[in-house]
């Protein structure tokens, strides 16, 4: 009786110990391995041949470890709080103007001031050059270093020096900082007037965005809209329950849309629309493609599993983790990852596994073959582990390497303000186009202004050239070399742009029409050779 006893004991209380044995472990492997950074730490601020800095040389440690763990679990020190608010909230303190580099000059240049805010009420513009910020010349600043000092505290004023082109001398601007509240619905309305169409686009789901859609849908039923297209193309995602309560305008309240799983319990959390919805009968379209992420998976794949929604596009990001924000001492924040989330049909879409990675460091990813079949609300198959698989998978549009190069150039930039300063009005958003005569116009523009592109044909050809005599094979292949370089002379930079007309014909309009119309213009003017926006009209339609 005594040894069956000690039997009993051991098979009920083994599991506890074991636990409490992998619990002293750990908390000892942790010990340990702190001891040793501290000495390594140590050791290099006795020795090492230059001075360390503290603050860097740490941040830099805690920067590798989190890079390793994935690429979102991030480490905001005090002097980073502003950026932490400002991707949480949308909102800055500052003057409301995009900048970029402006290579020619080695300085900053206006891109574009964001309507109703101090730069454009100012009277800047976007292709102002950048001279000084309060007395300071910023040449061969970076447009980090520009920005930060842009940036202040709200109320502050500061003096503003730009060079005009097309003008002789500086213009100064007096401008006060003040809270800017960056627009994650940029312009919504009807596009289709015989289906009564309505259409809106968001970029991101930051804090009150789901007001902002509230009201944009309001605002377009009273227009007489029957059906809505849902654009969330390169919407990296943002709030949780600001997803969730737009999920609640289309579902009945009280459904459950997505949850979140993590190692403790206060991580573990079910989501349910919240309030009454708007319509949930309504056709609805949403638009996605690769860029989608994080809550506008959760929209997307939620309006997918309840069978809500037409999803069109292609497949998106497939990020299926959820991150919190933790305090760290000496006013630090953590953003980590605490959790996985699941949409309604019980799916992951998490597409990346970051603790197995490739020989060159990439996350590895689930082959299709390996994903789970999971089934909508009425009973139609859906996966898990790769991102969102469109209802309706359109093919992406692929554009030459040329177009992205002239698109981020200086002469791209110059020639649009040089069109501005030529045009003091344009055609409304969507009927702007331009003429042959002016393609022409920028062709010469591009041609003169010493424009260079990296030829990746040539370039590859070349390899090939130097492989083949490293093998002993040119001699037979040298004609041909010699033909196919000919061949690719004659592809110059004026012959590509007429070429690729049909490419950048729309970037450039695009481009031009936001110097008058802001991005809300832009956009309008976007969805005129939009094929995928005209694809879900048409799929509504049926």
């Amino acid at each position: 009786m005594h040894r069956l006893s000690i039997i009993i004991f051991s098979l009920l209380f083994l599991p506890e110990l074991t636990f409490a044995q992998q619990k002293e472990q750990t908390g000892f492997d942790v010990s340990r391995n702190l001891e040793i950074f501290a000495d390594i730490y140590r050791q290099l601020d006795m020795f090492y041949v230059d001075s360390l800095s503290a603050d860097t040389a740490v941040r830099w440690a805690i920067q590798g470890m989190l890079a390793e763990i994935d690429p979102f679990t991030t480490f905001y020190p005090d002097d980073a709080q502003d950026e932490l608010r400002r991707m949480a909230t949308g909102r800055y303190a500052g003057i409301g103007a995009l900048i970029r580099a402006y290579k020619k000059e080695d300085r900053a240049v206006i891109e574009e001031p964001y309507e109703g805010c101090p730069a454009q009420e100012a009277g800047v513009r976007a292709g102002d050059i950048i001279l000084s910020i309060d007395g300071r010349d910023i040449k061969g600043w970076n447009t980090t270093r520009v920005s930060e000092n842009l940036r202040g505290e709200p109320g502050t004023t500061f003096e503003l020096r730009v060079q005009r082109p097309g003008e002789k001398n500086p213009r100064a601007f007096k401008i006060t900082r003040r809270q800017i509240q960056l627009p994650s619905l940029h312009w919504y309305g009807i596009v289709d007037s015989t289906a009564h169409t309505g259409y809106l686009y968001l970029s991101e789901f930051t804090e009150n965005c789901a007001r902002e859609v509230r009201h944009a849908i309001m605002e377009m039923r009273g227009q007489g809209m029957k059906q809505l297209i849902f654009d969330l193309r390169d919407n990296v995602g943002g709030s949780v329950s600001e997803a969730v309560e737009i999920l609640g305008f289309f579902l009945p309240k009280g459904t459950q849309v997505v949850s979140t799983k993590g190692k403790v319990p206060a991580t573990c959390h079910d989501y349910a629309t919240p309030a009454e919805p708007i319509d949930t009968v309504m056709p609805l379209a949403v638009l996605v493609n690769a860029n989608s992420a994080s809550a506008a998976e959760i929209v997307s794949g939620a309006l997918q599993d309840l069978d809500r929604a037409l999803i069109i596009g292609q497949r998106t990001y497939g990020k299926g983790l959820v991150q919190a924000i933790r305090e760290v001492p000496y006013r630090g924040q953590l953003k980590i990852t605490t959790a996985r989330y699941y949409i309604p049909s019980g799916r992951c879409i998490q597409a990346y596994d970051y603790r197995h990675r490739t020989a060159d460091g990439a996350a590895t990813t689930l082959p299709d073959s390996l994903t789970r079949e999971f089934r909508t609300r009425l009973g139609r198959v859906v996966r898990d582990g790769r991102g969102i698989l469109p209802d309706t998978l359109l093919a992406v549009d692929s554009v030459p390497t040329m177009v992205y190069e002239l698109y981020n150039s200086d002469a791209f930039f110059d020639y649009i303000t040089s069109y501005v300063l030529h045009h003091p009005t344009i055609a409304a958003p969507g009927h702007f186009q331009l003429t042959d005569e002016e393609y022409a116009v920028f062709t010469d523009s591009i041609t003169a202004s010493g424009f260079t592109y990296n030829g990746r044909t040539a370039a590859a050809l070349a390899q090939l050239r130097q492989l083949a005599r490293f093998e002993g094979r040119m001699e037979m292949a040298e004609a041909e070399f010699a033909a196919l370089e000919a061949k690719l002379r004659e592809n110059d930079l004026a012959s590509d742009l007429r070429r690729f007309r049909r490419h950048i014909q729309p970037y450039l309009e695009t481009e031009i029409v936001s110097r008058y119309y802001f991005q809300r213009g832009a956009l309008q003017q976007q969805l005129r050779k939009d094929t995928t926006v005209k694809r879900a009209i048409e799929c509504l339609k049926q």
